[in-house]
């Protein structure tokens, strides 16, 4: 089986930066897209931020509790993908999870990309902690 392994994960103040990272191996994750899924604890999975393959720059999606604040990037060579989270806030701690859509959403509404559902192969996991 495929499995995404994440990284990056820790202790980080509030109002500071992350990045954690989302590699394969022997998988090409620019052929698919990639989204960073997290949950709180007590709370629902929340997908905040999906890299599609459907442009040769790569198409990117960002929920709107996080837009402007995370990035999220690929490094093809690497078979890496990024998510860069800056200004985190006090009620953002959770587990992060890498997740890849084989299908891409095709033929899908645009907003599949928010569906935990959607996605095919999954990490196990980063936890990410904001002190308040």
């Amino acid at each position: 089986q495929v499995q995404p392994v994440e990284s990056g994960g820790g202790l980080v103040q509030p109002g500071g930066s992350l990045r954690l990272s989302c590699t394969f191996s022997g998988f090409t994750l620019e052929q698919y897209a990639t989204g960073w899924i997290r949950q709180a604890p007590g709370k629902e999975r929340e997908a905040v931020s999906c890299i599609s393959s459907r442009s040769s720059e790569g198409i990117t999606y960002y929920a709107d509790s996080v837009n402007g604040r995370f990035t999220i990037a690929r490094d093809n060579a690497m078979n890496t993908v990024y998510l860069q989270m800056n200004t985190l806030r006090p009620d953002e701690p959770a587990v992060y999870y890498c997740a890849v859509s084989l299908s891409d959403f095709y033929g899908l509404p645009a907003a599949s990309w928010r569906l935990a559902a959607e996605y095919d192969y999954w990490g196990q996991g980063t936890q990410v902690s904001v002190p308040s």
